[in-house]
């Protein structure tokens, strides 16, 4: 199959490498300088070092000339340049079959990527979303992993899951992308509480307790928003959650220890050189939840600690401070 990888961060570049033995893959970055630069070192240094690109792989800063006959087009931008991209596509008139792997909230509107597909997709576009617990380096490396493709039209996205599927790369099939999606977007916000737990060495007594806790907070707002119980005990909840709050591969979890350690969001982010997604998703999510009435405790912490400057230690108080209740999802 004919394969176009748009993104060429850590998992953009992972995907197109993982895909390119078995696959026509083209790996596309708007920075021409960017693909001069993975050109000559046959590599992409910056986001994922030590991983040399196959020979077959083709680079492009072009966008019409990187989805040129693409029978299959992954996003794999941050959530908060996936619009822009899906217009693009728009303008150049494109029907290929579109899968995003972006996890996260748009900024500033509270819209899952689904929703914005909806908004700058013609109906007529097969898609869907491919989320599951897995660092980049690791794909890249040829590491076994499991991930979720989910679509609302499955018969229409038949082809893509069998060619995504092989390899080290199994790939099951769902049709909540709410869920899905959810599990991919959330897991990112509670692993900065997770590393800000583990910065505070409260042991591993406290870790576990947050993430079950925190299943508990996805899967109320999954369900108040259509989702599917089971999808959040499975590869895109559980699964995902439970990699990203205990991986020292996770970009949120070490922004989390970092800001225990008392690093200023600013500092954090400057440092981390990639993007951190449970940033922008926390404030996105404490607003969704407070317009739903969906108790989310987690979430709501986090924001206090990146928006409104509360110390971790403080949170973390008032958290265990709260009223006691009858253990539950809902």
């Amino acid at each position: 199959m004919n394969i176009s990888v748009l993104g060429a961060g850590a998992w953009g570049s992972a995907l197109a490498v993982a895909l390119a033995g078995r696959h026509d893959v083209t790996l596309w970055a708007r920075d021409p300088a960017q693909i001069a630069a993975m050109v000559a070192a046959h590599s992409n240094t910056r986001y994922l070092p030590g991983i040399a690109f196959p020979s077959g792989l083709t680079l492009s800063a072009d966008l019409a000339t990187a989805i040129a006959g693409a029978e299959l087009i992954l996003v794999a931008t941050p959530s908060g340049a996936f619009r822009s991209v899906l217009k693009q596509l728009a303008a150049l008139n494109s029907r290929a079959a579109l899968v995003w792997v972006c996890k996260g909230f748009e900024s500033g509107t509270m819209k899952l990527p689904h929703q914005v597909a909806q908004e700058e997709l013609p109906d007529s576009v097969p898609r869907g979303v491919l989320s599951g617990p897995s660092f980049a380096q690791e794909v890249a490396a040829g590491l076994p992993t499991a991930l979720t493709l989910a679509s609302a039209t499955p018969d229409a996205m038949r082809a893509a899951a069998a060619a995504l599927h092989g390899g080290r790369l199994r790939v099951y099939t769902s049709t909540d992308v709410i869920g899905v999606e959810l599990g991919g977007a959330l897991k990112n916000v509670i692993a900065i509480a997770a590393g800000i737990s583990d910065g505070l060495h409260f042991g591993h007594n406290a870790r576990a307790a947050l993430i079950t806790r925190s299943v508990a907070e996805m899967t109320r707002l999954g369900l108040a928003l259509g989702g599917q119980l089971e999808t959040f005990m499975g590869l895109t909840g559980m699964g995902d959650l439970i990699l990203t709050c205990t991986g020292d591969l996770s970009r949120n979890r070490q922004t989390g220890l970092r800001l225990a350690s008392g690093d200023s969001l600013e500092s954090v982010l400057r440092g981390l050189g990639h993007v951190a997604e449970g940033v922008t998703t926390a404030r996105e999510v404490d607003r969704l939840a407070t317009q739903l009435g969906v108790d989310m405790p987690i979430t709501h912490a986090v924001c206090r600690v990146l928006y409104d400057g509360v110390p971790p230690g403080v949170v973390v108080d008032e958290l265990l401070g709260r009223d006691r209740k009858a253990e539950g999802l809902r």
